[in-house]
C-alpha cells in the first residue's frame, strides 16, 4: 500500500525522492518522510500530512546528500502521526528503515527486544522490525546484509524493505516478499520505487526484484542474492511506459483523465487482438494453454474490489457463451476457505496493480492443488503476472487515481474478449453471434468517446442536483446488476455518500423500506432481453416517491418518460452495453464527489495497490 523510493549515485538524492513520493502518493498519502545520508550520518525528516508537507518541512536542511530513501504511508499499525511515519531510526541511531507491508508477528519479536531493554517511539510494526534487524547485527558482529538475512527468516507477513546504514555512505540494502519493489538501472546510479514511474525520465532499464531476494544496490553495482544467501543473476527490463501518462496533462485530476482515457485504453487493449474485418480474435496468452481451457471442468475468478465487479460480469459472459461453470471469489475469503480446487479447475486472477496481497496468496494456494492460473493484470512484470501459467495485458496504462476507472472497463474488454475466443474454442457460439459481438466491441471505443462528448454537461448538472444526498440506491439485473455495484462502490470511493447496489428484483427484499421522496435511486435500464422487468421495478420505486435516476440507450421515450433525471449511452447488444454503462456511473460520482470538495484522486483511508490484508 505504501510508497516507497531510493536512490544512490552521483547526483543529489533529494529531487528524485521528493519527486518519486508525488509520485507514489496514490498509494498512500497518511504522512511521508526522507532519509538522507549526508557526511556521515543519516538526517531523518518526517511528517504526518502528504508530500507537500514533507517538501515544506525540508526547506531549510541539508539536501545534498547522494544516497537515501523515502515514503509516503497508508497506515497499517499506527494512527497517522509524525512518529508514526517513515523512515524509522534504530534505537542506537545507525540504521534508518522504509517498509510496505504488515509484519504479522511483530508483537512476539517486541516483547523479545523489551526484554532486552529497546524502547520504541512509534506503534509501528516497521520500528520493530529495524531494531530486530539492529539487534540481530549487534549480538552476532555480522554485516547488516546478513543481520537483514537472518531477520526475514524469523518474520511472516509481506514486506518491502530499505535500509540505510551510517557507516555505509554508498549503500542501499533491500528486500522483499508479497510487496513490489523495482530497481532502475542507470549510469552510475541506481533508482528504486514500488512502481516504475518515478524513474520515468531517468532510465528505462529495471530489474523487478521477485519474492524472497535481497538487493545490495550501490553507485555502479546492483547484487541479487535470495535468502539462502546464493547470488541470483538480474533480469533486466525495458521501460514501455511514457512521463506524459503519469501527468495530469491539463486535467484537473487523475480520475478525470484517466476516465476520458478510456477510449484509447480499450483499443489499445483490443489492438492487435481484435479484427472486425475478419472477425478474429487473437489471444496468444489462451493458446498457450488451450488444452487446459478446453479439459477445464470450472472456472473461478479471484479478485478483490472493483476487480471483483469485473470478475461477476465475466461470469454472466462466460457461462452464457462457453457454457462453463464458473464461480467468483473474494480473494480474501478465498485464501481462507479451503476450497476445493483441483487440477481441472481454471483460476482467472485479476487485479489492476498484478500486486493485491489476497489475490496472490489465493493464486498461490490453487497452483499447490493444480490449478491452471490465467492472469488478467494492468502492470507488466507484477507478481500475479509472473505466478500465472498464462494471461492478458490489459495495456490501460497507469493509472495514478485511487478510483479505479479505465484499468476496470479494460478488463471488461479483455474478459470478453476471453469470452469469446473460449466459446470459439469450444464451439458453444454460432459464427453470426460471435461476428455481431466482435463488430460490437470493435465499436465500443467509440461509442465510449461518443457519451464523453454529449453527456458531460447533464451529468454535471445530475450531480449538482443530489450533492447532499445522504444515501443511494443502484439497481440493475442480468448483466447490469455487476455495473450497479461498480456505480455504487465509485460514489461511496469519490464522495463519501452511502450508496448500495442491488438486483433491482431484490429490492422488494428489504432496501424498498429506504425508498422516500429523498432517496436517489439509480436504474440501469438499458435496452435488453429483461428490460421489462426493470421497468416494472421502475414503477414501484416512483409509486414510493423515490427520485428515480435512468440510464438508458438513446431514444427510449417510454424509460425517460418515468425517470426525474435520465443519461444515455449509445444503443449497443445486451452483452456490450454494460461497458457502455460504466462511464456516466464514474463521472457522476466524480462530479458529485467534486461538488462536495472531496480530494477525488486521493480519497480518504483508501490506497491504490492493496499489498496488505
Amino acid at each position: 500500500m505504501c510508497g516507497i523510493v531510493g536512490y544512490v549515485g552521483h547526483r543529489q538524492a533529494y529531487p528524485y525522492l521528493i519527486e518519486g513520493l508525488r509520485k507514489l502518493e496514490y498509494r498512500g498519502y497518511d504522512s511521508a518522510g526522507i532519509a538522507l545520508h549526508s557526511q556521515q550520518q543519516l538526517l531523518i525528516t518526517k511528517t504526518a500530512g502528504k508530500v507537500a508537507a514533507l517538501e515544506e518541512l525540508t526547506k531549510s536542511s541539508d539536501l545534498s546528500a547522494n544516497t537515501g530513501i523515502g515514503h509516503t504511508r497508508w497506515a497499517t499499525h499506527g494512527v497517522p502521526s509524525d512518529q508514526n511515519a517513515h523512515p524509522h531510526r534504530s534505537q542506537n541511531g545507525k540504521l534508518a528503515l522504509v517498509h510496505n507491508g504488515i509484519i504479522e508477528n511483530y508483537a512476539t519479536i517486541k516483547e523479545e527486544l523489551l526484554k532486552k531493554g529497546y524502547t520504541f517511539k512509534s506503534d509501528t510494526d516497521s520500528e520493530v522490525l529495524l531494531n530486530f534487524i539492529e539487534d540481530i547485527k549487534t549480538n552476532n558482529t555480522c554485516t547488516l546484509e546478513e543481520a537483514i538475512r537472518i531477520a526475514l527468516k524469523r518474520i511472516t507477513g509481506a514486506y518491502v524493505i530499505l535500509v540505510l546504514d551510517e557507516d555505509s555512505p554508498d549503500t542501499i540494502i533491500a528486500a522483499r516478499k508479497g510487496s513490489p519493489l523495482v530497481i532502475g538501472i542507470g549510469n552510475g546510479e541506481h533508482f528504486l520505487g514500488s512502481d516504475a514511474s518515478p524513474m520515468l525520465g531517468h532510465t528505462r532499464e529495471v530489474v523487478y526484484i521477485n519474492d524472497y531476494e535481497l538487493a545490495i544496490i550501490k553507485p555502479d553495482e546492483l547484487i541479487l542474492k535470495n535468502l539462502g544467501n546464493d547470488t541470483v543473476t538480474p533480469f533486466v527490463q525495458k521501460l514501455d511506459m511514457e512521463l506524459a501518462s503519469i501527468e495530469k496533462a491539463g486535467y484537473p485530476h487523475f480520475m478525470l483523465k484517466e476516465i476520458f482515457e478510456q477510449p484509447k485504453a480499450i483499443q489499445d487493449c483490443l489492438r492487435g487482438r481484435l479484427d472486425s474485418t475478419t472477425h478474429q480474435i487473437t489471444l496468444s496468452g489462451l493458446e498457450k494453454v488451450k488444452n487446459k481451457l478446453l479439459a477445464a471442468q470450472r472456472i473461478i475468478i479471484v479478485a478483490c474490489g472493483t476487480s471483483w465487479h469485473a470478475a461477476l460480469l465475466a461470469e454472466y459472459w462466460i457461462e452464457e457463451l462457453c457454457r462453463v461453470p464458473v464461480e467468483v471469489e473474494y480473494a480474501s475469503e478465498f485464501r481462507y476457505r479451503n476450497p476445493i480446487v483441483g487440477q481441472d479447475d481454471l483460476i482467472i486472477a485479476i487485479s489492476q496493480s498484478g500486486e493485491t496481497a489476497d489475490t496472490l496468496v489465493a493464486l498461490e494456494n490453487a497452483k499447490l492443488h493444480g490449478a491452471t492460473i490465467f492472469g488478467i493484470v494492468n502492470v507488466v512484470g507484477s507478481s500475479i503476472a509472473r505466478l500465472s501459467d498464462s494471461g492478458i495485458y490489459t495495456h490501460a496504462g497507469p493509472e495514478i487515481g485511487v478510483a479505479s476507472t479505465k484499468a476496470f472497463t479494460t478488463q471488461l474488454a479483455a474478459l470478453l474478449l476471453f469470452a469469446i475466443k473460449l466459446a470459439q474454442y469450444k464451439q458453444t457460439i454460432d459464427t453470426p453471434t460471435s461476428d455481431t459481438l466482435i463488430n460490437e466491441l470493435h465499436a465500443v471505443p467509440d461509442k465510449v468517446q461518443e457519451i464523453l462528448n454529449t453527456q458531460l454537461e447533464k451529468i454535471k448538472r445530475i450531480a449538482h442536483k443530489y450533492v447532499d444526498a445522504k444515501d443511494f440506491l443502484y439497481l440493475g439485473r442480468g448483466y447490469n446488476f455487476p455495473i450497479a455495484l461498480e456505480g455504487a462502490l465509485k460514489l461511496k470511493e469519490i464522495s463519501y455518500i452511502h450508496a448500495e447496489g442491488y438486483p433491482a428484483a431484490e429490492m422488494k427484499h428489504g432496501p424498498i423500506a429506504l425508498v422516500d421522496e429523498n432517496l436517489p435511486v439509480l436504474f440501469i435500464a438499458t435496452k435488453d432481453k429483461i428490460q421489462e422487468k426493470i421497468i416494472s421495478n421502475m414503477q414501484e420505486i416512483k409509486a414510493r416517491s423515490g427520485q428515480l435516476i435512468a440510464l438508458l440507450s438513446t431514444d427510449d421515450t417510454l424509460v425517460s418518460s418515468m425517470a426525474d433525471d435520465s443519461i444515455e449511452i449509445p444503443e449497443a447488444h445486451e452483452i456490450i452495453a454494460p461497458i457502455l454503462s460504466t462511464i456516466p456511473l464514474q463521472l457522476l460520482a466524480y462530479y458529485i464527489g467534486i461538488d462536495r470538495g472531496c480530494d477525488v484522486d486521493k480519497p480518504r483511508n483508501l490506497a491504490k495497490s492493496v499489498t496488505v490484508e
